[in-house]
């Protein structure tokens, strides 16, 4: 999960082809790449050259349109202008300076020439997704920001410093490049603490296993919601996302819509809990769910799932649906959750069932995905906003990186267990959640439409992790009423999206996830403002009466051992 949620490929015209299922993710993280490995796809290549050999009147004429547009940049003529909230030509100097403006114009235009070929040659969708990957990728390497003589604001900065800026900026270079996952570095850690300014929500932790941290938080209200909410959040990231710094924390916000809120706290798994597997992780979500509810006296727990915790809680819902107990659960809220993987971005370009098996070998090895190589794996996803943003930042200027929030809990990483994997990377190939029986859970056959709860799924329309058409037609696997969510944000801003005078934010939403996604977005309403207090009437509706809040954290069977954030959290 990555905090950015400008779409760079827009920016330069090439059509965005980044986004990445979990099978592909999880794979590179293993086998080593998340960078040129899965750039350089030579067949491709040669696929995308016989395709032009097959229309040559087409590359011809994009070839001739190009230097046409390069003889009207030398001369002065061109209007190419880059798209609104490119951030790597906002320095003035890219439009006044005669030289600098017709660099910038003469890669648009080479950007847009590319995307133009690629579309010409007619490929397969799948090697449509691996040749704008590789091209993508190498256009943003290439930027004329990413190069000290083609950069204003770095000219500058040399002369004023004296190369002093280049000088600290290699230093770092060689101090990032000696340590995984050789990366600029994209936060100043120094700034952040854990339980110190960031997961500074009072509760406590009121069960501990093997598996997992519960943490119950205190009530803000006089009066709370009888039905208790518990958040299931990602294994891919610590929890704390949920509980970020305060103003912007989706816990505290739902404390102070008088709710109950309850959250996992995952452990950090080694070498040995590499046998940690989706049953594992289903039945901790079950536990957990037990003791919020022996806790607040309630028969149902409303559930809120993130991500990968979303696919663990889905089979976990449908075990009880299967033996007859979902009524445990109240309503069900998926997040940024992609049940139905088909064609999910790059995961079915990419992914092969040979390099899936090394890599699922590879980890039953070692025991464990290390979370470095997760992070990046997603950092070349989005490489102008995760890589080269602050390479120029780092390394050029010679800056410190910034102190932001997200990033802090972005590099914050864990490790996923081999068996949890195997199972994630078997259930994405075939894409079998779609499919009724195909994936089992502690012992029973899942369907998930056979799961009668009210859902509210939210999606990202920038989300490059999970792509919003698959969070819309997961949500059409569920039974029950739906309600579908999709934030104007990436994967994580339609998460951290607190309701504020100054966002930005918009989002729509319909009761009715039926069709294809891409008919229903045209017509869609466009909302203002964060998607939160939407969720929050809907959550209302579905969390009983109002009661006194409790006066203590935990109960007699289940005491309150230790203050929030928990131990888990720190496990490095």
């Amino acid at each position: 999960m990555t905090p950015n949620d400008t779409d760079e490929r827009s920016q330069v015209g090439l059509r965005p082809a980044a986004r990445a299922g979990l099978d592909v993710m999880l794979t590179d993280a293993v086998m080593g790449n998340g960078g040129v490995g899965r750039v350089l796809k030579p067949r491709a290549a040669a696929r995308t050259i016989a395709g032009l050999a097959r229309h040559p009147r087409r590359a011809t004429r994009d070839a001739a349109g190009l230097g046409v547009e390069l003889a009207r940049v030398a001369a002065g003529r061109s209007d190419a202008a880059a798209p609104k909230g490119d951030r790597r030509f906002g320095d003035r100097a890219w439009q006044d300076n005669w030289l600098l403006r017709r660099v910038m114009q003469a890669y648009l235009a080479t950007c847009d020439t590319v995307d133009r070929l690629i579309s010409d040659a007619e490929l397969d969708w799948r090697t449509e997704r691996q040749a704008r990957f590789a091209a993508g990728n190498l256009l943003d390497a290439l930027a004329p920001t990413n190069f000290p003589w083609s950069n204003p604001a770095v000219l500058k900065e040399s002369i004023d410093q004296g190369g002093g800026n280049l000088v600290r900026g290699g230093r770092r270079f060689l101090r990032d490049m000696t340590q995984s996952p050789r990366l600029p570095a994209s936060v100043d850690v120094t700034k952040f603490e854990v339980g110190g300014n960031l997961a500074v929500t009072p509760g406590s932790v009121v069960w501990r296993t093997e598996v997992f941290e519960l943490i119950q938080y205190g009530p803000v209200t006089e009066r709370v919601h009888e039905v208790p909410l518990l958040f299931v959040p990602p294994t891919i990231n610590k929890y704390y996302i949920l509980d970020i710094s305060p103003g912007r924390s989706m816990v505290q916000w739902l404390l102070e819509q008088q709710q109950q809120v309850f959250t996992i706290s995952w452990r950090n798994p080694d070498v040995p809990q590499g046998h940690f597997d989706l049953d594992t992780y289903a039945q901790a979500v079950l536990e957990a769910r037990d003791v919020v509810a022996e806790i607040t006296g309630q028969r149902a727990v409303n559930v809120n799932a993130a991500c990968s915790g979303g696919i663990i809680t889905a089979c976990a819902v449908g075990h009880l649906a299967a033996i007859g107990e979902q009524d445990k659960v109240g309503a069900l809220t998926m997040m940024v959750c992609a049940l139905d993987q088909a064609r999910m971005g790059t995961a079915g370009a990419f992914a092969s069932r040979e390099l899936a098996a090394a890599a699922v070998a590879e980890s039953a090895r070692k025991g464990y995905i290390d979370g470095r190589a997760l992070e990046g794996v997603f950092a070349w996803l989005r490489p102008n906003d995760l890589v080269w943003n602050y390479f120029v930042n780092n390394y050029l200027l010679g800056n410190d990186p910034p102190a932001f929030d997200i990033l802090y809990w972005n590099q914050d990483t864990v490790r996923l267990a081999a068996g949890l994997h195997r199972d994630f990377i078997h259930a994405a190939l075939d894409n079998a959640l779609t499919r009724r029986g195909a994936v089992e859970t502690l012992g029973t056959p899942i369907d998930l439409g056979a799961i009668e709860l009210d859902s509210y799924s939210v999606a990202g329309l920038r989300d490059h992790i999970v792509p919003w058409e698959n969070a819309y037609r997961s949500a059409q696997l569920l039974g029950g009423t739906k309600r579908f969510v999709l934030s104007t944000s990436g994967h994580i801003q339609a998460l951290v999206n607190p309701p504020s005078a100054e966002s930005r934010a918009s989002y729509r939403v319909t009761d009715d996830p039926a069709g294809e996604p891409e008919a229903w977005v045209e017509t869609a309403d466009v909302k203002r403002g964060s998607w939160w207090p939407d969720y929050r009437e809907w959550l209302s509706e579905r969390a009983g009466e109002l009661m006194p809040a409790p006066k203590t954290l935990g109960s007699r069977e289940h005491k309150a051992t230790a203050k929030a954030p928990g131990s888990y959290v720190h496990a490095s």
